[in-house]
């Protein structure tokens, strides 16, 4: 509805992960080095844990799309509470491999399958995200396919992106095999002030935007304050400030306007909060 209105070429400040709008903030970028280095190493996992909304989804899918060219075969899980067994079929799932009845024929297909990329030399990654979500058996579900290996070297290799309760999961003294495999790990935390006003400008940026609006330092302040710094918060709060300004036909975005924004989401969302805070997955 604002896009036409600002000149933008489309919407600045959408929730759904996209490579194309990931921004290489401190946290971040420190995160994708550790992923970048999870690939080369080629074996064990790698752990990514953040906030709600801290942009762990986005951090994968950018991460896709730069090995897109590498000899890599990528398989992509969401974990939805899934069992042992349905984590092997969901694995399976995402290899492209048929549904097998047996568990154990569905484990000799994928092995199979992971020998097969080893001989035509392409290597097997597997990205699961909201990890927390699993429930333990599952987990080690994960690290027994990791046992599968050619020569002496590994077949498949795991990224386990979750939220903060994931990393108090894997602390447990069940989880010490799996945390002997882990070979790189990091926490994504929240922007800071000045993270945030660069987030704004490189979303806007993306768009096409010229400065209508623009954007005082107060306003900036103001974002941050209500927000935390959580990048999807940012998202849900600017993209209500355009809409908010085209409807009134501004074109400067005012702290006034972010104390009125930020009141309606709290009606509607959280009226008992005295900041946004929205529970929503990612």
């Amino acid at each position: 509805m604002y896009e036409a209105y600002y000149n933008f070429r489309e919407k600045p400040f959408r929730l759904s992960p996209d490579p194309r709008f990931f921004f290489s903030s401190k946290g971040h970028g420190r995160a994708m080095a550790y992923l970048l280095y999870g690939v080369h190493q080629g074996e064990g996992f790698i752990v990514i844990t953040g906030e709600i909304g801290a942009g762990k989804t986005t951090l994968a899918n950018t991460l896709a799309r730069k090995l897109a060219s590498r000899k890599l075969v990528l398989a992509q899980v969401v974990s939805t509470n899934l069992e042992a067994d349905d984590i092997v079929r969901m694995v399976a799932a995402a290899f492209g491999l048929p549904q097998e009845s047996s568990k154990a024929v569905l484990l000799n297909k994928l092995e199979q399958f992971l020998l097969a990329c080893h001989r035509q030399g392409k290597r097997a990654l597997l990205m699961v995200d909201e990890a927390q979500n699993l429930p333990a058996r599952s987990v080690e579900e994960l690290r027994m396919l990791s046992n599968y290996a050619c020569a002496e070297k590994p077949l498949l290799q795991t990224f386990l992106l979750g939220q903060p309760e994931f990393r108090r999961m894997i602390q447990g003294p069940e989880m010490e095999q799996l945390r002997q495999r882990v070979t790189a790990s990091c926490h994504l935390g929240p922007l800071d002030g000045a993270e945030t006003e660069a987030y704004i400008m490189h979303r806007m940026q993306t768009v096409g935007w010229r400065n209508d609006p623009s954007f005082s330092r107060e306003t900036f302040q103001a974002i941050y304050q209500h927000t935390g710094g959580i990048p999807r918060k940012i998202n849900i709060l600017c993209d209500r400030l355009l809409l908010k300004c085209r409807l009134d036909e501004k074109h400067a975005v005012t702290g006034t306007d972010v104390a009125e924004v930020t009141s309606e989401l709290q009606q509607e969302f959280s009226p008992a909060g005295p900041r946004l805070d929205l529970e929503l997955e990612g």
